[in-house]
Protein backbone atom coordinates (compact mmCIF):
# COMPACT_ATOMS: atom_id res chain seq x y z
CA UNK A 1 0.00 0.00 0.00
CA UNK A 2 1.30 3.52 -0.65
CA UNK A 3 0.04 6.67 0.50
CA UNK A 4 0.97 10.02 -0.78
CA UNK A 5 0.69 13.12 1.35
CA UNK A 6 -0.52 15.34 -1.79
CA UNK A 7 -1.41 18.41 0.99
CA UNK A 8 -0.45 18.87 4.75
CA UNK A 9 -1.72 22.68 5.65
CA UNK A 10 -5.15 23.41 6.81
CA UNK A 11 -7.51 25.32 5.51
CA UNK A 12 -6.08 28.17 3.51
CA UNK A 13 -3.07 26.12 2.95
CA UNK A 14 0.58 27.77 4.24
CA UNK A 15 1.22 30.23 3.23
CA UNK A 16 -2.20 31.54 3.39
CA UNK A 17 -3.16 34.41 0.45
CA UNK A 18 -3.72 37.44 2.87
CA UNK A 19 -1.49 36.28 5.90
CA UNK A 20 2.25 37.93 6.60
CA UNK A 21 2.34 36.45 9.88
CA UNK A 22 6.27 35.00 11.24
CA UNK A 23 5.75 32.13 9.57
CA UNK A 24 4.07 33.08 6.58
CA UNK A 25 6.02 35.84 5.60
CA UNK A 26 9.26 32.92 5.86
CA UNK A 27 7.32 31.01 2.46
CA UNK A 28 6.49 34.89 0.88
CA UNK A 29 10.21 35.73 0.95
CA UNK A 30 11.15 31.56 -0.15
CA UNK A 31 12.58 30.96 2.88
CA UNK A 32 10.16 28.17 3.80
CA UNK A 33 8.22 25.46 1.13
CA UNK A 34 4.74 26.10 0.83
CA UNK A 35 2.28 23.53 1.57
CA UNK A 36 -0.89 22.91 -0.23
CA UNK A 37 -4.20 22.13 2.12
CA UNK A 38 -4.61 18.68 3.49
CA UNK A 39 -5.39 15.45 1.43
CA UNK A 40 -3.56 12.06 1.36
CA UNK A 41 -3.99 9.79 -1.80
CA UNK A 42 -3.65 5.74 -1.32
CA UNK A 43 -3.51 2.69 -3.32
CA UNK A 44 -3.24 -0.83 -3.04
CA UNK A 45 -1.57 -1.13 -6.58
CA UNK A 46 0.49 1.72 -7.60
CA UNK A 47 -2.13 2.45 -10.61
CA UNK A 48 -5.60 3.01 -9.13
CA UNK A 49 -5.70 5.95 -6.41
CA UNK A 50 -7.96 7.35 -3.64
CA UNK A 51 -8.12 10.41 -2.51
CA UNK A 52 -9.19 10.87 1.10
CA UNK A 53 -10.73 14.73 1.16
CA UNK A 54 -10.67 16.83 -2.19
CA UNK A 55 -8.65 19.49 -1.45
CA UNK A 56 -9.61 22.82 -3.09
CA UNK A 57 -5.79 22.77 -4.46
CA UNK A 58 -6.67 19.34 -5.64
CA UNK A 59 -5.73 20.56 -9.23
CA UNK A 60 -2.12 21.74 -8.24
CA UNK A 61 -1.63 18.77 -6.31
CA UNK A 62 -2.18 16.38 -9.59
CA UNK A 63 0.30 18.29 -11.99
CA UNK A 64 2.37 17.82 -8.77
CA UNK A 65 1.92 14.23 -8.58
CA UNK A 66 3.02 12.06 -11.77
CA UNK A 67 1.07 9.13 -9.73
CA UNK A 68 -1.88 10.99 -10.34
CA UNK A 69 -2.23 12.54 -14.26
CA UNK A 70 -3.13 10.56 -16.89
CA UNK A 71 -1.51 7.53 -18.23
CA UNK A 72 -3.34 6.57 -21.51
CA UNK A 73 -4.68 8.60 -24.56
CA UNK A 74 -7.92 10.57 -24.22
CA UNK A 75 -9.62 10.88 -20.82
CA UNK A 76 -8.10 9.18 -18.36
CA UNK A 77 -7.00 9.43 -14.49
CA UNK A 78 -5.93 7.24 -12.07
CA UNK A 79 -7.82 8.41 -9.73
CA UNK A 80 -10.78 5.72 -9.01
CA UNK A 81 -12.38 7.37 -5.86
CA UNK A 82 -12.87 10.03 -3.33
CA UNK A 83 -13.48 9.44 -0.03
CA UNK A 84 -14.97 12.63 2.46
CA UNK A 85 -14.01 12.99 6.45
CA UNK A 86 -16.31 16.05 6.81
CA UNK A 87 -18.09 19.03 5.05
CA UNK A 88 -15.57 21.57 5.11
CA UNK A 89 -14.49 23.69 2.23
CA UNK A 90 -11.12 22.23 2.35
CA UNK A 91 -12.21 18.99 2.17
CA UNK A 92 -15.16 19.39 -0.48
CA UNK A 93 -14.21 22.22 -2.85
CA UNK A 94 -11.66 20.04 -5.06
CA UNK A 95 -14.31 17.97 -5.95
CA UNK A 96 -15.54 20.56 -8.71
CA UNK A 97 -12.02 20.05 -10.35
CA UNK A 98 -13.12 16.42 -10.90
CA UNK A 99 -15.98 17.27 -13.11
CA UNK A 100 -14.92 16.48 -16.65
CA UNK A 101 -16.59 13.16 -17.58
CA UNK A 102 -14.70 11.16 -15.24
CA UNK A 103 -16.11 7.82 -13.37
CA UNK A 104 -15.72 8.12 -10.20
CA UNK A 105 -17.14 6.47 -6.65
CA UNK A 106 -18.06 9.02 -3.73
CA UNK A 107 -17.77 8.22 -0.75
CA UNK A 108 -19.43 10.18 2.62
CA UNK A 109 -21.34 9.82 5.50
CA UNK A 110 -25.15 10.89 5.18
CA UNK A 111 -24.77 13.84 6.64
CA UNK A 112 -22.11 14.84 4.46
CA UNK A 113 -23.74 13.79 1.21
CA UNK A 114 -26.58 15.92 2.48
CA UNK A 115 -24.59 18.73 2.44
CA UNK A 116 -23.16 17.97 -1.94
CA UNK A 117 -27.09 16.92 -2.62
CA UNK A 118 -28.36 20.69 -0.58
CA UNK A 119 -25.64 22.63 -3.19
CA UNK A 120 -26.44 22.64 -6.44
CA UNK A 121 -23.03 23.50 -7.48
CA UNK A 122 -22.14 20.06 -6.99
CA UNK A 123 -24.09 18.67 -9.88
CA UNK A 124 -21.30 19.55 -11.85
CA UNK A 125 -20.89 15.87 -11.03
CA UNK A 126 -22.78 14.23 -13.48
CA UNK A 127 -24.45 11.05 -11.31
CA UNK A 128 -24.23 9.13 -14.01
CA UNK A 129 -20.69 9.15 -13.78
CA UNK A 130 -20.09 9.88 -10.30
CA UNK A 131 -21.77 7.67 -7.93
CA UNK A 132 -22.33 8.78 -4.31
CA UNK A 133 -22.15 6.10 -1.87
CA UNK A 134 -23.18 6.18 1.99
CA UNK A 135 -20.56 5.22 4.24
CA UNK A 136 -21.98 3.71 7.41
CA UNK A 137 -20.06 4.45 11.11
CA UNK A 138 -17.90 1.87 12.11
CA UNK A 139 -19.16 -1.17 9.19
CA UNK A 140 -16.20 -1.76 7.47
CA UNK A 141 -16.69 -1.13 3.55
CA UNK A 142 -14.58 -2.51 0.28
CA UNK A 143 -14.33 0.29 -1.75
CA UNK A 144 -14.92 -0.54 -5.59
CA UNK A 145 -14.30 1.65 -8.69
CA UNK A 146 -17.28 3.73 -10.28
CA UNK A 147 -17.69 0.34 -12.33
CA UNK A 148 -17.56 -2.13 -9.66
CA UNK A 149 -13.86 -3.17 -9.67
CA UNK A 150 -12.45 -4.10 -6.72
CA UNK A 151 -9.69 -1.27 -5.21
CA UNK A 152 -8.23 -3.61 -2.49
CA UNK A 153 -8.86 -0.90 -0.34
CA UNK A 154 -11.51 -1.83 2.93
CA UNK A 155 -12.44 1.65 4.99
CA UNK A 156 -14.23 1.88 8.14
CA UNK A 157 -15.29 5.32 9.09
CA UNK A 158 -15.61 5.89 12.87
CA UNK A 159 -17.06 9.09 14.23
CA UNK A 160 -14.83 11.32 16.19
CA UNK A 161 -15.03 14.70 18.42
CA UNK A 162 -15.59 17.47 16.51
CA UNK A 163 -18.44 20.21 14.86
CA UNK A 164 -20.70 21.10 11.50
CA UNK A 165 -18.72 23.10 8.94
CA UNK A 166 -18.12 26.73 9.09
CA UNK A 167 -20.94 27.49 6.63
CA UNK A 168 -23.44 25.48 8.68
CA UNK A 169 -22.89 25.81 12.00
CA UNK A 170 -25.89 27.96 14.44
CA UNK A 171 -27.00 30.22 16.98
CA UNK A 172 -26.15 27.22 19.46
CA UNK A 173 -22.48 26.03 17.93
CA UNK A 174 -21.11 26.63 21.58
CA UNK A 175 -22.89 23.26 22.59
CA UNK A 176 -21.77 21.57 19.16
CA UNK A 177 -18.11 21.82 19.21
CA UNK A 178 -16.74 18.59 20.54
CA UNK A 179 -20.13 16.38 19.66
CA UNK A 180 -19.60 12.91 18.07
CA UNK A 181 -21.78 12.71 14.82
CA UNK A 182 -21.59 12.11 10.93
CA UNK A 183 -20.13 15.40 10.97
CA UNK A 184 -16.89 14.72 11.32
CA UNK A 185 -15.19 11.43 11.20
CA UNK A 186 -11.64 9.67 11.08
CA UNK A 187 -11.12 6.78 8.64
CA UNK A 188 -9.57 3.73 9.10
CA UNK A 189 -7.92 2.40 5.66
CA UNK A 190 -7.15 -1.06 5.29
CA UNK A 191 -5.19 -2.72 2.58
CA UNK A 192 -7.40 -6.06 1.82
CA UNK A 193 -4.24 -8.26 0.82
CA UNK A 194 -2.09 -8.12 3.86
CA UNK A 195 -4.50 -6.49 6.73
CA UNK A 196 -2.34 -3.66 6.98
CA UNK A 197 -3.88 -0.20 7.52
CA UNK A 198 -3.68 2.91 9.01
CA UNK A 199 -5.45 5.72 10.52
CA UNK A 200 -6.34 9.14 8.78
CA UNK A 201 -8.19 11.85 11.45
CA UNK A 202 -7.66 15.29 10.04
CA UNK A 203 -9.54 17.17 12.02
CA UNK A 204 -10.54 16.08 15.60
CA UNK A 205 -11.72 18.35 18.76
CA UNK A 206 -11.02 15.79 21.69
CA UNK A 207 -8.53 13.06 22.24
CA UNK A 208 -10.96 10.86 24.76
CA UNK A 209 -11.21 7.24 25.78
CA UNK A 210 -12.79 5.99 22.83
CA UNK A 211 -10.73 6.98 20.46
CA UNK A 212 -7.41 6.35 22.51
CA UNK A 213 -8.23 2.80 22.82
CA UNK A 214 -8.74 2.69 18.59
CA UNK A 215 -6.03 3.94 18.39
CA UNK A 216 -3.59 2.40 21.11
CA UNK A 217 -0.94 -0.14 19.33
CA UNK A 218 -2.15 1.40 15.31
CA UNK A 219 1.03 1.41 13.27
CA UNK A 220 0.50 4.33 11.27
CA UNK A 221 -1.63 7.64 12.02
CA UNK A 222 -2.05 11.07 10.31
CA UNK A 223 -3.95 13.29 12.42
CA UNK A 224 -4.81 16.59 13.61
CA UNK A 225 -1.78 19.44 13.86
CA UNK A 226 -3.99 22.51 13.09
CA UNK A 227 -2.19 24.77 16.06
CA UNK A 228 0.20 24.35 18.37
CA UNK A 229 -1.20 26.05 21.28
CA UNK A 230 -5.15 26.23 21.88
CA UNK A 231 -5.06 29.72 22.12
CA UNK A 232 -2.70 30.21 18.92
CA UNK A 233 -4.26 32.37 16.78
CA UNK A 234 -5.30 35.23 19.34
CA UNK A 235 -1.64 35.10 20.43
CA UNK A 236 -0.59 35.51 17.09
CA UNK A 237 -3.19 38.47 16.06
CA UNK A 238 -4.29 36.20 13.56
CA UNK A 239 -8.05 35.57 14.83
CA UNK A 240 -10.14 35.51 17.78
CA UNK A 241 -11.02 31.89 18.12
CA UNK A 242 -9.52 28.89 19.68
CA UNK A 243 -8.38 25.66 18.74
CA UNK A 244 -11.41 24.23 20.27
CA UNK A 245 -14.26 26.73 19.25
CA UNK A 246 -12.48 25.81 15.35
CA UNK A 247 -12.95 22.11 16.58
CA UNK A 248 -9.09 20.97 16.66
CA UNK A 249 -7.12 19.68 19.64
CA UNK A 250 -4.10 21.17 20.11
CA UNK A 251 -0.73 19.29 18.80
CA UNK A 252 0.89 19.66 22.31
CA UNK A 253 -1.95 18.35 24.13
CA UNK A 254 -1.67 15.55 21.56
CA UNK A 255 1.86 14.24 21.79
CA UNK A 256 0.96 14.24 25.66
CA UNK A 257 -2.44 12.53 25.21
CA UNK A 258 -0.98 9.72 22.71
CA UNK A 259 2.60 9.57 24.22
CA UNK A 260 1.86 6.28 25.82
CA UNK A 261 -0.30 4.67 22.99
CA UNK A 262 2.31 2.31 21.36
CA UNK A 263 1.51 4.29 17.76
CA UNK A 264 4.49 3.20 15.27
CA UNK A 265 4.46 6.30 13.37
CA UNK A 266 2.92 9.45 13.58
CA UNK A 267 2.70 12.26 11.16
CA UNK A 268 0.91 15.42 11.63
CA UNK A 269 -1.21 16.94 8.97
CA UNK A 270 -3.89 19.73 8.55
CA UNK A 271 -1.27 22.29 10.18
CA UNK A 272 -2.47 25.18 10.76
CA UNK A 273 -0.65 28.60 8.67
CA UNK A 274 0.49 29.94 12.50
CA UNK A 275 1.90 26.88 13.68
CA UNK A 276 5.38 26.99 14.68
CA UNK A 277 5.40 22.93 13.45
CA UNK A 278 6.41 25.10 9.43
CA UNK A 279 9.18 25.70 10.69
CA UNK A 280 12.49 23.34 11.66
CA UNK A 281 14.00 26.11 13.69
CA UNK A 282 11.32 25.99 16.05
CA UNK A 283 11.27 24.83 19.50
CA UNK A 284 7.84 23.06 18.59
CA UNK A 285 9.14 21.45 15.90
CA UNK A 286 12.46 20.13 18.07
CA UNK A 287 9.33 19.16 20.88
CA UNK A 288 7.10 17.35 18.14
CA UNK A 289 10.20 15.41 16.56
CA UNK A 290 11.77 14.80 19.99
CA UNK A 291 8.57 12.94 20.95
CA UNK A 292 8.58 10.75 17.65
CA UNK A 293 6.21 12.48 15.24
CA UNK A 294 6.80 13.40 11.46
CA UNK A 295 5.78 16.80 10.55
CA UNK A 296 3.90 16.24 6.53
CA UNK A 297 5.21 17.96 4.27
CA UNK A 298 3.65 18.05 0.37
CA UNK A 299 4.86 15.35 -1.61
CA UNK A 300 5.70 12.72 1.36
CA UNK A 301 5.58 9.05 0.30
CA UNK A 302 4.73 6.09 3.07
CA UNK A 303 5.14 2.33 1.87
CA UNK A 304 3.15 0.11 3.80
CA UNK A 305 5.03 -3.49 3.54
CA UNK A 306 4.10 -6.25 5.67
CA UNK A 307 6.83 -6.28 7.72
CA UNK A 308 7.84 -2.55 7.83
CA UNK A 309 6.90 1.03 6.77
CA UNK A 310 9.32 3.59 4.51
CA UNK A 311 8.48 7.25 4.75
CA UNK A 312 10.62 9.18 2.02
CA UNK A 313 10.44 12.94 1.31
CA UNK A 314 11.84 14.08 -1.96
CA UNK A 315 13.22 11.11 -2.24
CA UNK A 316 14.98 10.52 0.95
CA UNK A 317 14.13 7.43 3.46
CA UNK A 318 13.50 8.83 6.74
CA UNK A 319 12.28 5.57 8.28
Amino acid sequence: MRIRILGAAAGGGYPQWNCNCDACARAWRGDATPQTQVSLAVSADGERWVLLNASPDLRAQILATPELQPGAAGRHSPIAAVILTNGDVDAIAGLLNLRESQKLSLYATGAVLGVLDGNSIFKVLNAELVERRALSLDMPIDLTSRDGAPLGLRVTGFSVPGKPALYLEGQDIGAHLAERSENTIGLAIEATATGKRFFFIPGCAVIDESLLARLRGTELLFFDGTLWHDDEMIRAGMGTKTGRRMGHVSASTTIEALADAGIAHRIFVHINNTNPLHRPDSAEYAIARAAGWEIGHDGTLVEVYPHQIRLYKQQTRFW
